[in-house]
């Protein structure tokens, strides 16, 4: 999917916070709600940053990195070391950082500030209760919920190689979306094919995510 790059308070944001102007910390604020379908901010430099959708957040039970809250979204939302902000809470500062990021399978790890987030299960009318690893199969409805576009569901018309094809509506900016049948996950938004919300969408299987973070130190992942 295109990348949606926009204008942001976020820099200054940032830098009246470190210098104590106007700006309270996260923990005077209350932590960030954040979960599948929370819209994100990415800081690519300057005043301009990449908005995207987090798939879920959680904590990896084994490997290097066993224990850490981290989120996952879209590989192409960032590169490892970017600063990571709340969409909706901007003004209470940087709630983590890229630390993995893969174009392979497009997909990206966030490691969070677990003093300035607080995980929740249900955004927007989507709620993640587990996963599934199966892969989705006509004519399944799948659902979705992104900082663009809310929630929104359409048919699986197939699933292929670790990713699937479907007619949820997505535009730029739902990259990262959590793909949802029921209330368990089954994968991620990562593009569409010709027209937004005329698609169709294809995007990359929670199976396909979860070998790629075992294999990178955050094994075992389980949603928050």
């Amino acid at each position: 999917m295109k990348k949606l790059t926009v204008l942001l308070a976020v820099a200054l944001t940032a830098m009246a916070s470190l210098i104590g102007i106007g700006v309270g910390t996260a923990d005077a604020a209350g932590k960030v709600p954040l979960g599948g379908g929370s819209g994100i901010l990415i800081l690519k430099g300057g005043n301009t940053a990449s908005a995207c959708t987090v798939t879920t957040v959680g904590r990896p039970t084994s490997g290097s990195h066993r224990g850490e809250l981290i989120a996952v979204t879209a590989g192409h939302c960032g590169t490892p070391g970017q600063r990571v902000f709340s969409e909706r809470y901007q003004q209470r500062g940087q709630i983590g950082t890229i630390a993995y990021s893969a174009s392979d399978i497009d997909v990206a790890v966030i490691k969070l500030d677990a003093s300035r987030v607080r995980p929740v299960s249900t955004v927007n009318g989507v709620t993640i209760r587990g996963v599934d690893t199966r892969a989705p199969q006509f004519p399944t409805v799948l659902c979705k919920t992104g900082r663009t576009t809310g929630k929104t569901c359409g048919v699986n018309w197939l699933s292929t190689g670790g990713r699937h094809i479907s007619q949820m509506c997505v535009i730029e900016g739902d990259s990262g979306s959590p793909v949802v049948v029921g209330d368990r996950l089954v994968g991620m938004v990562n593009a569409y094919y010709f027209l937004s919300c005329i698609g169709p969408e294809t995007g990359t299987s929670i199976k396909t995510i979860l070998d790629r973070l075992n294999r990178t130190g955050y094994g075992a992942f389980k949603p928050v």
